[in-house]
């Protein structure tokens, strides 16, 4: 592990690189941490790319105390972390939240964005504004901790049960270091609708990576063809995992996305 610090709005981003070649910058899920895309990132070195993984604002290794969370202020931290590390156009892996901000940042600067990759995708919001207030009363102080670990454990049913509990306090230890949890409550506040405005002006090809067993979706296979009708993607349904399919099926996930990345860059050479 070798930790580096992007610096954004007088805070650090923090961003753990490994391996040479064609760069894929990876973001995680809200209330997860980087080490998520360890066993994909593991794989992607085997071929010959470089992979950059960051902390969302407020969790992981990242500061917390900036003024702005969620999906727009964590495409500023890719672009940002694009700009420290590369010289040209660059892939980014998005899980969740993070998903919505690689589009927004794809649509943004398009000529930094070659490829994406959006796994289990929230590029609009899934529950009605009644449970989403339910969801940001249910974290508050005192019991909110308690809640997210019962919630989150029901997130990677691919890990099986003992190992989605631990992974659910693995996160939940994260977020309640101090001043963590202020930021996180911030972070689940995310408005989605913010990313519709961008997708029209994304023209880098993208691929789809939806758990068939996602919680956070009524219908995931609906949900995973909706993002691809909006952006032209290709989509690998994971039988058996859920919001973090990177994490759950690695081996499955590694070989789609490879064969999608050297696609991309193969096209990208060509241009």
């Amino acid at each position: 592990m070798n930790i580096s610090y992007v610096a954004v709005e007088g805070h650090r981003i923090a961003v753990d690189v490994r391996g040479s070649g064609p760069l894929v910058v990876c973001s995680p899920a809200m209330g997860d941490t980087r080490d998520a895309f360890v066993p994909l990132a593991d794989r992607l070195v085997q071929r010959g790319f470089r992979v950059a993984l960051l902390d969302l604002r407020g969790h992981g290794d990242s500061d917390a105390g900036f003024s702005r969370y969620g999906d727009e202020a964590t495409a500023d931290d890719l672009l940002a972390v694009i700009n420290e590390l590369a010289d040209g156009p660059v892939y980014l892996a998005g899980a969740s939240m993070s998903a919505a901000s690689a589009v927004i940042a794809a649509g943004r600067r398009p000529d930094l964005v070659a490829g994406l990759v959006l796994l289990g995708p929230f590029l609009r919001n899934g529950a009605g504004a009644v449970a989403e207030a339910a969801f940001r009363i249910a974290l508050s102080r005192p019991w909110g901790p308690a809640v997210w670990r019962l919630y989150a454990a029901t997130l990677w049913p691919g890990l099986g049960k003992n190992g989605a509990r631990a992974r659910a306090a693995h996160t939940a230890r994260s977020l309640t270091r101090p001043g963590r949890w202020a930021a996180f409550q911030l972070t689940a506040r995310t408005d989605h609708s913010v990313v519709e405005p961008w997708i029209s002006h994304v023209t880098a090809p993208s691929l789809v990576v939806m758990g068939e067993a996602d919680p956070d979706w009524k219908d995931p296979a609906s949900e995973a063809n909706w993002v691809a009708g909006q952006l032209g993607s290709d989509v690998l349904m994971v039988p058996a995992v859920g919001h973090a399919p990177m994490l759950e099926a690695p081996e499955v996930v590694a070989d789609r996305v490879i064969e999608f990345l050297t696609g991309a860059v193969d096209a990208s050479r060509r241009a």
